[in-house]
């Protein structure tokens, strides 16, 4: 028998394409830059309709589909650089979320989002880009270090997801 716990709630939804951006020695691909969306939004085997990754090899796929980032670390960040201006999706997450956590989950989990079933895959280990999103040399260093990595989810079944929609702990 299948039994959901309601655990918390999708703050937005967030997509984003590849862009050039400038760096020290020239320019650099990356999809870090996401922006919410209004509406409800397609959650694909791969991705999320919308969202386009840089580098298939390092980003999305059956395995870092969705890239879910807790809305509850906005305010921590924002005392650790006040200088910013933190908006949703600003960490490159597909879905900001209230109440889910990272020591809350485990690999495997799953997880009915809107109408989609996500399982926990992995925590997220940024690359440079991080850097470039923030114009920071050292924010995948301080990223890392602060333990509020967010987390990774394999699309089990397709569906789509909106802001507001509650996020249910599923259990087998």
């Amino acid at each position: 028998m299948r039994k959901s716990l309601i655990m918390g709630r999708v703050v937005s939804v967030n997509v984003g394409s590849p862009r050039q951006v400038p760096v020290t020695d020239g320019s650099v691909l990356t999809s870090i830059f996401k922006s919410p969306v209004a509406g409800r939004v397609a959650v694909r085997r791969d991705n999320i309709e919308g969202d386009k990754q840089s580098d298939l090899t390092v980003h999305g796929g059956p395995y870092k589909a969705v890239y879910c980032y807790p809305g509850e670390h906005y305010p921590w960040w924002q005392q650790q650089l006040p200088d910013v201006k933190f908006t949703p999706g600003m960490f490159g997450e597909n879905l900001t979320t209230e109440g889910i956590l990272e020591e809350d989950v485990s690999i495997g989990d799953r997880y009915r989002v809107g109408s989609a079933l996500l399982q926990v895959t992995q925590p997220r280990m940024p690359c440079f880009k991080l850097n470039v999103r923030f114009d920071r040399s050292d924010m995948v260093k301080r990223f890392w270090k602060s333990g509020r990595s967010g987390i990774y989810f394999a699309v089990i079944e397709e569906g789509d997801v909106a802001a507001g929609d509650s996020i249910e702990k599923i259990e087998v």
